[in-house]
């Protein structure tokens, strides 16, 4: 069994914000699978079906960004799941508009979501997706920044990457997470 859980923040003045590509990566993976994320369990919205003969739970924490840690190990206690079944997809400025990285584990660098699950699970050897939204243009704050929408012009780039985060959580436990960083990791 796997959780892919992508972080946000709740309520509908987020929901089309930077800081939601998480949520938009699984609301795509739910319309794939065909899985409904309604069920308010463990501090999350969450939604249970199948990856190839995997179970999967996705998930939506609604603690609010910097609380995602407490969704997120209530998850894990409560599947008893190993932290390497625990994918975790959020959106990272560090990262070009369009472009994604997979990794098996690491810090949570300045994102304040992945570093209250890290702190949650003391751990920090667990996959995740890094969804590129880009650095914030000169003379705008970063909470303004990834606080804010796509752009007309980002939206088709932001519809490839959250594409790509969601067929790599498809390989991640399909393939394994050493395939998923070849298919996506390049250039």
């Amino acid at each position: 069994m796997f959780a892919i859980i992508g972080l946000g923040n709740p309520g509908d003045k987020y929901i089309d914000t930077r800081h939601n590509t998480g949520f938009m990566v699984i609301d795509k993976l739910a319309d794939d699978l065909n899985i409904k994320v309604e069920k308010l369990k463990h501090k999350a919205l969450v939604g249970e079906g199948r990856i190839g003969d995997e179970k999967v739970i996705l998930a939506k924490p609604q603690t609010f960004m910097n609380l995602s840690g407490e969704s997120v190990l209530a998850i894990k206690n409560f599947y008893k799941l190993k932290d390497s079944h625990i994918i975790i997809i959020y959106d990272d400025i560090d990262i070009d508009i369009g472009r994604i990285r997979i990794r098996r584990s690491g810090s949570g660098g300045s994102h304040k979501g992945m570093q209250s699950i890290i702190y949650h699970l003391n751990s920090e050897n667990f996959p995740r997706i890094r969804v590129g939204i880009g650095k914030p243009p000169e003379h705008v704050d970063l909470v303004s920044y990834v606080l804010s929408p796509f752009s007309s012009q980002e939206a088709p780039y932001m519809a490839k990457s959250i594409q790509d985060a969601a067929e790599g959580a498809k390989l991640i436990i399909t393939e394994g997470i050493s395939y998923a960083m070849n298919e996506y990791n390049g250039g």
